[in-house]
């Protein structure tokens, strides 16, 4: 096969890697909570209920912002519901997942289970602009951040809460250009309240951050259009638009699946394009940033009907996914697509954290796993820190019936303060090994510290319960540095890491 190259130069760079990018998403959804964060009577929850399993594995994945609670469920979500003491907080029909929602884990909750993450864990908040509105934003904000002397931030202190939970990161509702969204709006709709919510949360807080919602898709029917309309209305009150994604194969066209990325880098400029054409209309020098605050493979096909089967069940066992070789790969590619637009994409969330289309699976009364995309998550938010270098690939093509002629090489480098570097690739050819160079011009790196790769023969083994370490990356040899060009060979259907110093 032909050689796939490019150059890295420290002159030419995207930008400085936002830590936020490595965020996640923890929704009242299934047993993304209940027996997947927070189980009283597992054999390691600790006085909280929280398993520490779970929290060992969470961080070991290296996620910083957490966005709660929703997510659909968000859109009737009673925030007052869900503090104050357990026992006489109130179940509730959660219309968005025909689940019931018991309220045992709560705002307080949530922010303790950030602190015992570790500082690296920030929380994003978002509020119901679905059955709610200004009033209900504003009593949730004085209750999390107030520090004291007024009713509700009084009754935070009641509560347990002697310290503000100081919430920087909120989201302006969630797809609420959906017509599945409890309270579905217009762009007009929408674009109103939501600049109403932020013109009065900055009456509070003037230095709070705000995300506007952008379209679910870029499939969507009003995309584009619904980011102008509503930006056209918060442009100088928001910092943030969402952008949400999910791919899986359709009609077995693996080819077109593993170019998904195609699909989200075309988006991410897209609506950089929208937003800086509203920028230029209303003759603002304030830059948009963009928060892809919902992002992974999910098999979006198997789950409108278990939903649809359920009758308000507590925890149901719902969008468990099972990630293969193959989907841990296309998830590193999507890693790779947001580090290569780190420059205007300075929030993402990874959706979801614990057992719903999750990274980390758990069993009730039972272990805790790694999924096959634990592994290019944990890595890119390692050793992704630093400055992004503008990668330009050379590469051989193939066809996908999706996306037309797409790159077999997909990659990104990240440069770090102490000027090693770290390459991330993926090889999408399910077939051949891929030789890849690479020019290395200005950068003094001499050896190769490590290359990894996540790629089996069987390119749909999985961690199970019942083979929890079935698959993991495993060393390259032969990787080397000579004369100012790194060597490499790509396994078929794989996802590289290789670190250079």
């Amino acid at each position: 096969m032909r050689t796939a190259r490019f150059t890295l130069d420290p002159a030419f760079t995207v930008a400085e890697v936002n830590p936020r990018l490595f965020g996640s998403f923890v929704e009242h959804l299934g047993r993304c909570v209940y027996t997947g964060i927070h189980e009283p009577d597992h054999p390691t929850a600790d006085e909280a209920g929280l398993r520490q399993d779970v929290l060992d594995l969470v961080r070991e994945l290296g996620v910083t912002t957490i966005r709660y609670p929703g997510g659909n469920f968000v859109s009737g979500y009673k925030w007052e519901d869900s503090v104050g003491p357990v026992e006489h907080r109130p179940r509730r029909l959660d219309l968005a997942w025909r689940s019931t929602e018991t309220n045992r884990f709560g705002l307080s909750e949530y922010i303790a289970f950030l602190r015992k993450i570790g500082p690296q864990a920030e929380p994003m908040m978002a509020v119901n602009l679905g059955t709610r509105g200004v009033a209900e934003a504003l009593e949730l904000q004085e209750y999390a951040n107030h520090p004291s002397g007024t009713a509700l931030s009084d009754l935070r202190v009641e509560h347990g809460d002697k310290d503000p939970f100081g919430i920087r990161l909120w989201c302006l509702g969630n797809e609420l250009d959906g017509p599945w969204q409890t309270g579905h709006k217009t762009a007009e709709e929408y674009g109103r309240i939501a600049a109403e919510t932020a013109r009065a949360m900055r009456q509070i807080d003037p230095g709070v951050e705000l995300v506007a919602c952008g379209s679910s898709s870029q499939a969507m029917p009003t995309f584009a259009e619904w980011e102008a309309t509503v930006l056209k209305e918060t442009y100088d009150l928001v910092d943030y638009i969402s952008l949400h994604a999910y791919y899986e194969p359709v009609d077995g066209d693996v080819d077109s699946f593993l170019a998904s990325a195609v699909d989200m880098e075309s988006f991410i400029e897209n609506v950089v394009a929208t937003c800086d054409h509203m920028g230029a209309r209303l003759k603002s020098k304030k830059k948009i940033n963009l928060s892809f605050d919902e992002w992974n493979v999910w098999y979006l096909s198997r789950s409108e009907a278990q939903v649809a089967a359920l009758d308000w069940p507590e925890a149901p066992r719902l969008l468990e996914d099972s990630y293969s070789v193959t989907d841990a790969v296309v998830f590193g590619s999507l890693l790779i697509a947001l580090l290569r637009h780190a420059d205007r994409v300075t929030v993402a969330c990874l959706a979801q954290l614990v057992n719903v289309i999750a990274p980390i699976m758990t069993e009730p009364g039972g272990p805790a796993w790694r999924q096959t995309t634990f592994f290019p998550f944990a890595q890119a938010s390692r050793y992704g820190r630093g400055q992004v270098l503008d990668v330009r690939v050379d590469s051989p093509t193939y066809e996908t019936a999706k996306y037309g002629e797409a790159d077999l090489l997909h990659a990104t480098a990240v440069r770090a303060g102490d000027g090693t570097v770290t390459v991330f690739a993926v090889n999408r050819s399910r077939t051949e090994a891929l030789p890849l160079d690479v020019a290395l011009n200005g950068l003094e790196l001499s050896e190769v510290v490590e290359h990894s790769a996540l790629a089996d023969a069987d390119p749909d083994a999985r961690n199970t319960l019942t083979e929890p370490e079935r698959v993991a990356p495993h060393p390259v040899e032969g990787t080397a540095v000579r004369d100012g060009r790194l060597s490499a060979v790509l396994e078929p259907l794989s996802w590289n890491v290789i670190r250079l110093a």
